[in-house]
């Protein structure tokens, strides 16, 4: 009988708009609240710059001038000014006018084959290492430029048999 009366004063009170204490009305709100949020990023002048191999092929004679061309691959922020140089590699000797491969067998490093690079397919401009003298110039996109480097091994007297070779360095400069 209890529940009974308990059901109907419910219902009761259910009708007549009342309600019952279920939790605190505080925590039902509708209100919103908003923020802002500070977002940044500071961007500086930067590049980045890769070399391919240049490798002139096998040969026997050097009778003939012998030409290949490889890239060098520079990214550079957007709008950012650089300049490209090629030191003159790490043969004893060797210079950015006067570049040499050196043999690579045992007790023929001293042996050498000389060669150059070039900024132009028609070998007349030497690339070399002096900003705002023999470098190449551009400006970067944000985005990788592929820029070409023309390598020749003139006609010379030939030395003995050997793998001729030297490591030149690429420098982005920005």
């Amino acid at each position: 009988m209890k529940r009974q009366i308990l059901t109907v004063a419910t219902a009761v009170a259910l009708m007549f708009g009342a309600s019952l204490p279920i939790a605190d009305a505080a925590t039902y709100s509708n209100g919103t609240a908003t923020a802002t949020l500070t977002v940044s990023l500071t961007l500086q002048a930067n590049c980045s710059i890769a070399a391919s191999p240049l490798n002139f092929g096998t040969n026997g004679v050097l009778a003939t001038a012998i030409n290949q061309q490889t890239n060098v691959a520079v990214t550079c922020t957007n709008t950012t000014p650089y300049n490209v140089g090629l030191d003159a590699g790490t043969v004893t000797g060797s210079s950015v006018t006067s570049r040499l491969m050196a043999g690579t067998a045992t007790g023929n490093t001293a042996t050498t084959v000389g060669f150059q690079l070039y900024q132009d397919s028609g070998h007349t401009t030497v690339w070399g290492n002096t900003q705002g003298t023999n470098t190449v110039a551009g400006t970067g996109t944000g985005a990788a430029q592929s820029i070409a480097v023309y390598g020749q091994v003139p006609a010379q007297s030939t030395p003995k048999p050997d793998t001729y070779q030297t490591t030149v360095t690429a420098t982005v400069y920005f």
